[in-house]
């Protein structure tokens, strides 16, 4: 056990194993539920980044200390920290969009399935990722060029771990706006 890491803090999330302790509580951390953040998120995260450290007494001075020589320590701290933010955005996200050139998936994540609303653009001189011709197919939904397709599906496993692969996937959240005009649309 001389490799795993014993880390002090006041939140339980899944992966985590919690063992007593007097006075405080220690968990141990198995296996990342999601990925790292990226550099860039962190950095945009950096306050609550800080915030999440000062609730394991961590102040910035020995968090510098912990990355100079305890790194596999630090390392397992921003693994936490990601998923405790993954986890956050994930059960907040209710719609998800992948645009392509030819190809629309808009999906509605319900707390039991997704929906999911395909549109398929069968003209190869139009492009969804163009910007004229994704107005021109917002302007004219019921083109004999353009198809739909509407489908719904029960999660085979937890929500937000499919939630979490069609990011992966490239899938960005959205307000849901586009779906909810298809959906409209097409019934």
């Amino acid at each position: 056990m001389a490799s795993a890491i014993w880390i002090k803090i006041y939140i339980l999330i899944p992966n985590i194993l919690y063992l007593n302790r007097p006075n405080w509580a220690v968990f141990l951390c198995l296996n990342m539920k999601y990925r790292q953040l990226t550099k860039e998120q962190f950095l945009e995260l950096h306050k609550e980044f800080a915030e999440f450290l000062a609730t394991q007494q961590i102040d910035v001075k020995e968090w510098e200390i912990i990355k100079k020589d305890k790194p596999s320590m630090a390392e397992e701290e921003l693994n936490i920290f990601s998923d405790v933010v993954w986890e956050n955005v994930l059960t907040k996200a209710e719609y998800l969009e992948h645009i392509s050139d030819n190809h629309i998936n808009l999906f509605k994540c319900t707390s039991k399935e997704i929906i999911r609303i395909y549109i398929q653009l069968n003209d190869k001189t139009k492009s969804f990722l163009n910007d004229s011709d994704f107005q021109w197919f917002l302007n004219n939904p019921m083109d004999d060029r353009i198809e739909y397709f509407k489908a719904s599906k029960k999660y085979k496993k937890e929500r937000n771990i499919e939630v979490f692969k069609l990011i992966e996937m490239g899938s960005s959240i959205s307000k849901g706006k586009l779906f909810k005009t298809m959906a409209q649309l097409i019934g």
